[in-house]
């Protein structure tokens, strides 16, 4: 296990890495300067003085060669430093702190939301194949795994919160100040989230039963006279279960990514909106920054995903 352990967190260095290198070479080949889109800021969108542009990237550092830039930028990431944010003059640690609690917390809802109800709609059509319920079921999670969720998210902030008025369309209260109020503004965000995660979690809940059912195991266990409900609950869904918290820790880092449309839909702000402000204005440390982060919490999840294997099923070793 220490083994296994050791060689996926090396594993996992290399892809933030990867990741690190592509997003940094990626910001630096796009046209502009963050000197130039600071000063075009200041100067209401027009020309700026190439003198100016030119004393500002030598204060920002942007003078220096690529090599050398990319390389001091690695041995800051080394010592646990992301940078300064060129755009807000602070460290990009303190910057994306609240903003990424923000989208986390989304995101858990998402999951808890997806998942309960991707859960129910797999089971109900993997236990009854073939019949009126298990149709409608798979129209559903056809519907809800082809729709955009941006489309789903203007719908139900339209629909759902200005026309029926059930939950607010925009608005965040801070979950210090009111946590209740908090999950009320939270909803409808976590249910746009939720809706891909749900097809999912439907699809793969539903071919795991299947193929479970079909089992020898199962079988013998029926034959044994035992009800059809132990046997879904000690054979069929135990052994099923594996697949879906694979795919649902895989997901959660999708749904974090997923979060920039949803987050401007809603006005929510979170982590998405952040890195879209800062791509904008050509930000590289909080850009690089927010990367760093979503691929860290990826690499975090799968590995946790992976340790959790061992705990639901004891045939699986390391």
């Amino acid at each position: 296990m220490t083994r296994y352990l050791l060689l996926r967190l090396g594993l996992g260095i290399v892809t933030v890495w990867g990741v690190v290198t592509a997003v940094f070479l990626a910001l630096h080949s796009v046209p502009g300067s963050p000197a130039q889109v600071i000063l075009q800021g200041g100067a209401g969108g027009g020309d700026v003085d190439p003198a100016a542009v030119a004393a500002l990237n030598k204060e920002l550092g942007l003078d220096k060669p690529l090599l050398v830039q990319y390389v001091t930028y690695l041995g800051h990431l080394l010592t646990g430093d992301l940078g300064n944010s060129i755009k807000y003059s602070a460290p990009v640690t303190e910057i994306i702190a609240a903003p990424l609690g923000n989208t986390v917390m989304l995101v858990v809802l998402a999951v808890i939301i997806g998942g309960v109800i991707g859960l129910v709609f797999g089971i109900l059509s993997g236990n009854w194949p073939g019949s009126v319920l298990d149709r409608i079921v798979s129209g559903l999670i056809a519907v809800a795994v082809s729709t955009p969720g941006f489309v789903i998210a203007i719908f139900l902030s339209l629909f759902v919160g200005l026309s029926l008025g059930w939950f607010p369309s925009i608005g965040y209260t801070a979950p210090t100040d009111d946590f209740g109020d908090f999950l009320y503004h939270a909803f409808l965000p976590s249910l746009a989230l939720s809706f891909g995660f749900i097809a999912i979690i439907g699809r793969v809940t539903r071919t795991s039963v299947l193929s479970v059912r079909r089992e020898d195991w199962v079988r013998t266990a029926r034959g044994m006279g035992l009800s059809g409900g132990r046997v879904f609950r000690r054979h069929v869904f135990r052994n099923a279960v594996n697949p879906v918290v694979t795919v649902a820790g895989l997901q959660f880092g999708a749904l974090l990514g997923a979060t920039v449309l949803i987050e401007q839909v809603f006005n929510w702000p979170g982590i998405g909106s952040t890195l879209l402000n800062a791509i904008n204005g050509r930000d590289y440390p909080l850009v690089q920054g927010i990367v760093i982060v979503f691929a860290v919490v990826f690499i975090v999840t799968s590995l946790l995903v992976d340790l959790l294997y061992p705990l639901l099923d004891p045939r699986v070793e390391r």
